[in-house]
């Protein structure tokens, strides 16, 4: 059994907290993060990371398997491979891999920002069809009997469903997309997928967003998001319980846990995807399950805390910046609080003006339907390839905040491809509208 988490910093913290909770050793964990957090300035607590409103510090004793530079695409791709020699790190420490052999299991679960078809990292996106490559590679050249995997993705935009509908076995067609949006998302075992059974679960749909929640006002920040939030409050709480000798892990299945899920998370619609004859599996065969549980976990009581301030993903940015000008009583630090802000509406304006002439540019009418609406993303390697034409092209608004809003504007390309626009063709519309960007600096 093998346990990788990557990126939304706290929510990774938390988890791995629970893995290891549940008697998962560290040397079967990998956990990629950007590490710029408890020791950031902002921080009024450094050296603590709370998921939850007073809670514990999540981030005491978790591993720092690649932070910074080396939460790369290429270095989360050879993990998955399981490929020491294509890991690119900065000296100091080992090339931590899945070592994952045929009969064992593989938990990942993924939290960051992502839009239709694309997951996204510091400095790149990683697209669906990348790690559907991996998968492969594991079943064709590392695995000679069965492995089990479990994928759960916590997205801060529209992009769970994609990345898992094409994740697990390439579904790529119209036909299969709409039907798996249903969540009748089980395949057939055919000899393309009779070595590889995986089983996923989105925060979300591909056409909605997932939200933000806990503002804490001394941080200045959200602690969680809500689809992660009842996740671990769920497991925790079944293992809980066990002490009083109604429930636990061992007889708790992933089918159970969705369906608490699904009634719990409101602001989405979580989904599951894959082999769905694993979620007949218990949490413990996969996750684990200790005979007793560390009471520091617990210290806040937090894990029953009714959710609050649920925020859309793509609106983060701007809450955090209006509640800190609220809270700053300085006039001068609040004037300058107030430019960034004004400077964040101004880039998401010009965001937004870009990909309507985009839009016009690439064939489409200004508030063409096309433009407008949501679509289900079935070309994802055409999609994939607008997606980084556009980040590398437009890179002067790939900051953490800006991607909150690019990545809200990634169904106007899908539209544009579901409309049979070529992708050579927006490209070209990019690059055009992008030399003319000085429009974008100067109009409001």
């Amino acid at each position: 059994m093998q346990i990788f988490f990557s990126c939304l910093q706290a929510c990774v913290c938390h988890a791995y907290q629970m893995a290891r909770a549940n008697g998962i050793p560290d040397e079967q964990i990998v956990v990629m993060m950007y590490d710029d957090i408890s020791s950031n300035k902002e921080n009024p607590h450094p050296g603590e990371i709370i998921n939850e409103p007073n809670g514990s510090n999540v981030y005491r004793g978790v591993l720092k398997d690649y932070t910074k530079r080396d939460v790369s695409v290429k270095n989360f791709l050879a993990v998955l491979r399981g490929d020491e020699a294509g890991v690119t790190k900065r000296p100091g420490g080992p090339n931590k891999v899945l070592k994952s052999g045929g009969n064992d299991s593989i938990f990942i679960y993924l939290s960051g920002h992502g839009g239709q078809g694309v997951f996204v990292f510091p400095e790149e996106y990683v697209s669906s069809p990348c790690v559907s490559t991996c998968w492969h590679y594991k079943r064709d050249v590392k695995m000679p009997t069965v492995l089990k995997g479990m994928f759960y993705a916590v997205m801060c935009n529209i992009a769970d469903g994609d990345l898992c509908r094409k994740l697990f076995f390439g579904i790529n067609d119209r036909a299969s997309a709409k039907k798996h949006t249903r969540q009748v998302s089980s395949w057939p075992v055919t000899p393309e997928n009779m070595l590889l059974f995986v089983y996923g679960v989105s925060a979300s749909t591909p056409l909605e967003f997932s939200y933000a929640c806990y503002y804490d006002h001394d941080r200045c920040t959200f602690l969680s998001n809500e689809f992660t939030s009842h996740w671990i409050s769920h497991s925790e709480m079944i293992k809980d319980l066990f002490l009083f000798k109604q429930s636990d892990l061992t007889r708790t299945t992933f089918k159970d846990q969705f369906v608490h899920l699904k009634t719990k998370v409101r602001k989405s619609t979580p989904c599951q995807y894959g082999n769905i004859e694993l979620s007949r599996l218990f949490i413990s065969d996969i996750l684990g399950c200790s005979e007793s549980r560390p009471q520091t976990l617990h210290a806040g009581g937090a894990t029953s805390a009714r959710l609050s301030d649920l925020t859309p993903s793509h609106d983060v940015p701007l809450i955090i910046q209006q509640n800190k000008i609220r809270k700053e009583k300085d006039p001068v630090k609040k004037r300058a609080l107030e430019r960034d802000y004004h400077k964040l509406q101004q880039t998401r304006r010009r965001i937004g003006n870009a990909v309507q002439d985009i839009t016009r540019q690439a064939g489409l009418e200004r508030g063409s339907r096309r433009a407008t609406e949501r679509h289900l993303l079935t070309r994802l390697d055409e999609m994939r390839d607008v997606a980084e034409h556009f980040r590398r092209t437009f890179s002067e608004w790939h900051g953490e905040q800006d991607d909150c809003c690019i990545l809200s504007h990634m169904h106007v390309f899908v539209g544009l491809i579901d409309s049979g626009v070529k992708a050579a063709r927006i490209k070209t519309a990019i690059t055009q509208v992008h030399m003319r960007k000085e429009h974008y600096y100067f109009s409001t």
